[in-house]
């Protein structure tokens, strides 16, 4: 039976492109899955697997989850409960660290000790956004989730924020831009990215990939 692939829908984030990202990436891999997009809280609770993408403002995106009913608590039941593998997409990975600090201060999902804070390079040449592409470097390169990644991949951001205070074995990958920036971050059946997987080309779909056959 294909396994149902629930990316989770609470009015933020390019959920096409990611459903299409996904399907994408289970052709290429031979996997049969059902992705669906949703924010039906029991569709959520019986899927096997949780991708959240995410994008805008840190606070935002935490009261979107909140106002759709019972999203939230199937949510955190399907991954910390019932140890469902979750993907974290850019504002949809910022969230799994305990807060963010953007217009004020708001709680996360706290999965993993960490915070969401503006990105300050040492360069002030350096713009804010970090939009376009950038090399990732692998810091848990045996982790499945990085399966067949090579040392110099280039992959997509668009971000203001990034994760700092969390532990270097919760970090997979880091990039450079005036400074380290957790590019991917894991735990248990966790994972997340920074950057936009779903637009990252080969490596992202590779990643995708990796993510659907992940038996954590």
């Amino acid at each position: 039976m294909a396994e149902t692939i629930a990316v989770i829908d609470y009015g933020s984030g390019n959920l096409t492109s990611a459903a299409k990202a996904l399907e994408r990436a289970a052709r290429d891999a031979g996997r049969s899955v059902s992705v669906i997009v949703t924010g039906d809280a029991d569709k959520v609770a019986t899927a096997d697997r949780l991708v959240l993408p995410g994008q805008g403002a840190f606070g935002d995106c935490r009261r979107g989850l909140l106002a759709v009913p019972g999203l939230l608590e199937a949510l955190t039941e399907a991954v910390r409960v019932k140890a469902k593998p979750f993907f974290g997409i850019c504002v949809g990975m910022q969230l799994m660290v305990t807060r963010g600090i953007e217009h004020g201060e708001h709680a996360g999902l706290d999965w993993i000790p960490g915070i969401c804070q503006r990105l300050t390079p040492t360069d002030s040449a350096l713009k804010i956004p970090h939009m376009g592409w950038n090399t990732l470097t692998l810091t848990a390169p045996k982790h499945p989730i990085l399966a067949g990644l090579g040392t110099a991949e280039h992959v997509y951001f668009v971000h203001s924020y990034h994760i700092t205070a969390i532990a270097a074995s919760d970090v997979l990958a880091e990039t450079e831009y005036g400074g380290p920036v957790v590019a991917i971050l894991g735990r248990d059946t966790m994972v997340g990215t920074q950057f936009h997987a779903e637009k990252s080309q080969a490596a992202g779909l590779r990643l995708l990939g990796n993510f659907l056959s992940w038996r954590p």
